[in-house]
């Protein structure tokens, strides 16, 4: 593509713009997409893609897959929305976050481009296109040899959803969430989310509810593609600690992975399932690379721990399904312990489903506030939680919720703090964490380069 030679905005200035961006909302459709990818010359056109959608465990397969292919060799790209802490994480190239000088010019051609739709009558696309556009431009000027994709909320209408090479769709577990957007329920859903799969493509696909593999299935008929779903007789347990999980899946035995959380071996049974798949496609990943790969790879907010002592957790689940795994994984590592619970959840969410699986497990509760124009006060969210369980504190700031939590666990191995809930607090809380106990080592937000 030809560049405006123009000075790239400040880095400032660029936030300022990214923040203007997010007043556009959302719009379901890929008219807007196509028409930046139009003025962009079509970037990704020029990629091959792993193409991820489900309700929860897509950035784990993510950051699996990723971490595998940087192994074998393959330049990757690699890009999840939304941001925990930094824009720019976002976007990734064989675990390396785009530079600030790369977004400032990327995103002042861009502002150009949006400018030129508006003036032709064209509607202006929102930040989740402008990010996705902006991604497939990076991965094509890096030459990147595939691209691990992940959806945002949707598939059929997702602005991910103009690309054409996908070599794999891949889906992770697919339950309720978006209701109303995404459609009325569960089978619609899943049907929406399966309008990744393109013709000729693999397929593969976590354990899911019969209901939601009939429309996977459905999707895979009609684009004439196979399918593989995660063999649950296959997946053997190994030991698990907050540390290292072993599992065994078919005939790999003894894998390793740092991702603690009860729900991350499904996951990585489903990643190994991928890049079988993907072996099929021409892009083959040795053995040892697969193994090097998953034990290096690290999620940023899921089942994380952030210090030792106190024991502090912090964790995305932020729909039920997901609060159901968290509670599982609570019962099943810190049984035994007083949890201190911290929650901050945007307002369109099934509050009750999450207070309901996470909340009886705690001593303490306590709410902070989500930004945005979809946040919830941590005062409106305690009241909430007060009609079922007393023990619960509304507080002013996360910083104050990471202070207290921690005063209220004390030392030693007694008790534990797990933060959950909405990202969009979770990153901040992260950083609280690192800065109040940098002796500790605390885990950052990104240990490692594999995206």
């Amino acid at each position: 593509m030809e560049e405006n030679l123009k000075e790239p905005m400040s880095y400032g200035k660029t936030l300022e713009y990214i923040d203007h961006l997010r007043s556009y909302g959302v719009v379901p459709g890929l008219e807007n997409m196509r028409n930046l990818c139009a003025k962009l010359q079509e970037p990704q056109d020029a990629l091959t893609f792993i193409h991820i959608a489900g309700t929860n465990g897509k950035g784990s397969i993510l950051c699996l897959l990723t971490a595998a292919l940087k192994e074998a060799g393959f330049r990757t790209g690699s890009y999840s929305s939304p941001e925990l802490v930094d824009f720019r994480d976002m976007i990734r190239v064989n675990g390396k976050a785009l530079s600030k000088a790369k977004l400032c010019r990327y995103m002042t051609r861009i502002k150009e481009l949006c400018q030129e739709l508006v003036e032709e009558g064209k509607p202006h696309p929102t930040l989740f296109e402008v990010e996705t556009a902006l991604a497939f431009w990076h991965f094509k000027e890096l030459k990147c040899d595939i691209v691990v994709l992940e959806t945002g909320m949707g598939g059929e209408l997702d602005a991910t959803n103009v690309v054409k090479n996908t070599a794999v769709a891949v889906f992770s577990s697919i339950s309720p969430d978006h209701i109303g957007v995404l459609g009325k329920n569960l089978c619609e859903i899943a049907w929406t989310k399966s309008g990744i799969i393109k013709p000729g493509s693999k397929v593969v696909s976590d354990v899911q509810q019969p209901e939601v593999l009939d429309e996977i299935r459905e999707r895979c008929r009609q684009q004439n593609t196979s399918l593989t779903v995660m063999d649950p007789d296959g997946l053997k347990r190994g030991k698990s600690t907050l540390k290292k999980q072993v599992f065994s899946y078919k005939e790999r035995k003894g894998m390793e992975i740092s991702l603690a959380g009860c729900y991350q071996v499904e996951n990585a049974a489903t990643a190994l399932d991928t890049l079988d798949a993907l072996s099929r496609c021409g892009y083959p990943v040795p053995e040892r690379a697969v193994r090097k790969g998953f034990l290096e790879a690290l999620w940023p907010g899921r089942f994380q721990v952030l210090s030792q002592n106190p024991l502090f957790i912090a964790d995305g689940a932020h729909n039920a399904d997901a609060a159901l795994k968290l509670a599982q994984s609570i019962r099943y590592y810190l049984d035994g312990r007083k949890i201190i619970l911290i929650m901050g959840v945007l307002r369109d969410k099934d509050r009750k489903a999450l207070i309901e699986a996470v909340c009886p497990l705690a001593s303490h509760i306590l709410t902070v506030s989500t930004p945005g124009s979809r946040g919830l006060s941590a005062c409106e969210l305690a009241g909430e939680i007060k009609e079922r369980y007393q023990c619960v504190s509304a507080l002013d700031s996360v910083e104050e919720a990471v202070e207290i939590s921690i005063l209220m666990a004390g030392a030693g191995a007694a008790a534990a703090v797990v933060a959950f809930g909405s990202l969009s607090y979770l990153g901040r809380l992260i950083g609280a964490v690192e800065k109040r106990k940098p002796h500790e080592g605390v885990g950052k937000v990104r240990k490692s380069q594999n995206g």
